[in-house]
């Protein structure tokens, strides 16, 4: 309203002064003119007249209100108001300003004229959070105030006093105080002892040294300190000010640390856990070793951040080294053998929609719990399973009665029953929630990568993210449970089927711990031609797979395929077109998408250079960096967009990354 008036002012004085001029010279040069002079002299009068008039109106509008301000406070108020210690302000209803006091005048505007100006000329504000108890924090020339406010309502209208107390200090201090906290860092390296088992004494020696100067160089430009807590384990406790720069520019010790060669081939990757905004140190250090296990548990080469809702996740490029040693599989061996001797009934239950690896090594660990002479059963939901031929299998040719429904496992279920879960470690995951909550006691076993969210209650937790398969570490489990463990043939073919199926047949994810627990299983009696055949499609499936590959598109070298499941054969056709699509010339990854009952499924698959489960991550869902999936509430449209989204940012990524390397 303010800029309104000011610019008719404008206008109406331009036309007085042009008018005036151009009728003075016109009368002047031209008496022919006099018509023309008189007319302008006269719309020069008239706009004189309307500019006077405004002036009075605006006049006295301010008196007005400088007289209803006056009239509400008396003279000592006034002569209060005006030396009160803290700048004050009086609005009216239009949020004007109608009076102001000296220390607002100074502190504030600077001397500047302030009648007439709308308040949030001054500051942004909400007048809500003003009048609240607490006030509103507001920033004015490189000052913090925080505002209160006080409404006199009159039969004039509303006047509102706002007061505003100068906290610039106190914020700074507030700031320093965050930006110095301690914030705790445990650094390892990755696979240490695999890493150097095999290079030179001298390479060990430069690999030691490399290794200390890269912790050093990472904390030079900090006032942090490092500690070496053994050969592969480093703490480091720095300034909350300098983990916001490295968050920021995402940690490039990760890069630092890769360009370390050990011997011909192999590079250092290193995990770090962060731990902060903690109540004191320890509750730090707690949470460094939290997201270091997290980094671990996802397969190493990344850095865990510990924030409000979990954790946020830096890194995680490379693919993380076979480990040689079977320690860890012995040790959880004699564990489940103690922990199966001494309770009671055994229920194995995998993830929705199993497929042959979440039912194969549920079944290979179901029968050897029952050579030990425990009664044990798998838990599955038929009706949504993906490995109904293996179920069917086993059945005909095996064991009638080994898998059961969640219903029929909580009906048998007591305070000494056992429920192992395998392939999944997210309770959100799990075929059957129920069944998990009703046991006393939880094991689990699983190869995915580790994800914020997961079964923190398991007696034991047997995590190996380098695994090819949940089956494979079943076998090597079996092994170490004891001579009187056998499996029959047919058991042995179904711990075969998901080893095949999650190494796409021994090509993706394959070590030598792989091709020897495959050994092992046909030592056992499995037939290769019988697992094949486990593997065949209906005529159905065949031709949901051919409607899938037909409508992809290739996308940054990754081939997308969508559409609307219209029977159950979706459910498998869709990761065996996933697998397929990686055959096509020029496709790093193949992403498939299909819409079920209001949910968007997305099976997602890699040949190792392309990270598919980051963007499944990026989704809501996780997996592995070669195969990976998540579901969705939306429509196909939208997560096909999402799909390309995550695509070009981890792209984006990776490009920052080689940029980094190079520098």
């Amino acid at each position: 309203m303010k800029g309104k008036f000011t610019l008719a002012v404008y206008v109406l004085f331009a036309v007085v002064a042009v008018c005036g001029v151009a009728s003075s010279i016109i009368l002047y040069i031209s008496p022919e003119g006099e018509m023309l002079g008189a007319i302008l002299l006269t719309v020069a009068v008239f706009s004189a007249i309307g500019l006077a008039t405004m002036l009075v109106i605006a006049s006295r509008n301010y008196i007005r209100n400088v007289s209803k301000f006056a009239k509400n406070l008396t003279t000592s108020q006034r002569d209060s108001l005006y030396n009160f210690p803290a700048p004050t302000v009086i609005i009216n209803d239009n949020e004007e300003i109608v009076w102001t006091n000296m220390l607002f005048d100074k502190a504030v505007i600077d001397g500047k004229e302030p009648f007439g100006k709308k308040i949030n000329e001054i500051f942004d504000y909400d007048l809500g959070k003003i009048l609240s108890e607490k006030g509103s924090l507001v920033h004015i020339n490189d000052k913090f105030y925080r505002v209160h406010g006080l409404v006199n309502e009159t039969k004039d209208g509303k006047l509102i006093l706002l007061y505003l107390n100068d906290i610039t200090k106190m914020v700074e201090l507030e700031f320093e105080y965050n930006q110095s906290r301690q914030t705790v860092m445990m650094i390892v390296v990755d696979n240490y002892d695999e890493l150097l088992q095999n290079a030179k004494e001298s390479e060990k020696a430069h690999t030691v040294v490399e290794i200390e100067k890269l912790i050093e160089s990472f904390i030079e430009s900090t006032t942090g300190i490092a500690r070496k807590i053994s050969s592969d384990r480093f703490m480091v406790v720095i300034e909350e000010r300098y983990l916001s720069q490295m968050i920021k520019s995402k940690f490039p010790i990760l890069d630092k640390a890769r360009e370390i060669q050990v011997g011909e081939k192999d590079h250092l990757t290193i995990s770090i856990g962060v731990g902060h905004c903690s109540d004191n140190l320890s509750e730090s250090e707690k949470y460094a070793r939290q997201g270091l296990d997290m980094c671990l548990g996802r397969g190493g080469d990344q850095v865990a951040v510990k924030t409000e809702n979990g954790f946020e996740f830096f890194g995680g490029v490379s693919t993380g080294m076979e480990k040689q040693t079977k320690v860890k599989t012995r040790i959880i061996a004699n564990a489940i053998t103690d922990l199966v001797s001494t309770n009671g009934t055994v229920f194995v239950m995998g993830h929705k929609n199993g497929d042959m690896d979440s039912i194969g090594s549920a079944t290979g660990l179901c029968a050897a719990v029952r050579s030990m002479g425990n009664e044990a059963y798998v838990v599955v939901e038929r009706e949504r399973n993906l490995a109904r031929s293996l179920i069917e299998y086993i059945e005909t040719n095996d064991s009638p009665d080994m898998y059961i429904t969640p219903t029929q496992a909580l009906m048998k279920m007591d305070d000494t029953s056992i429920v192992f879960v395998v392939d999944t470690h997210n309770p959100d995951f799990l075929d059957s929630f129920e069944v998990y909550k009703a046991a006393q006691k939880v094991v689990v076993i699983d190869h995915h990568r580790k994800m914020v969210k997961h079964i923190d209650d398991a007696v034991i937790f047997f995590h190996e993210p380098q695994a090819s398969s949940v089956s494979e570490m079943i076998a090597e489990l079996i092994q170490y449970l004891g001579d009187k463990v056998k499996l029959t043939a047919r058991q042995a073919e179904a711990l075969l089927a998901g080893i095949m199926l999650d190494t796409k047949n021994f090509v993706m994810r394959t070590g030598a711990r792989t091709f020897e627990a495959a050994a092992y299983l046909k030592l056992m009696g499995a037939d290769t031609v019988s697992v094949k055949k486990l593997f065949s499609n209906s005529i159905d499936t065949y031709q949901q797979k051919s409607m899938l590959i037909t409508n992809c598109e290739v996308y940054e070298r990754c081939a997308v395929a969508t559409a609307r499941a219209t029977s159950q054969a979706m459910r498998l056709a869709a990761p065996q077109a996933a697998d397929e699509l990686l055959g096509i010339n020029g496709v790093d990854a193949s992403f498939v998408l299909y819409e079920e009952g209001g949910i968007i499924n997305v099976s997602a698959r890699s040949m190792g250079k392309f990270n598919v489960q980051v963007i499944m991550e990026a989704l809501g869902g996780g997996g592995h960096a070669t195969m990976a999936g998540a579901q969705l509430k939306s429509t196909l449209t939208n997560v096909k967009q999402m799909v390309f989204q995550a695509i070009d940012e981890h792209l984006d990524n990776l490009a920052r990354n080689k940029t980094k390397s190079k520098k």
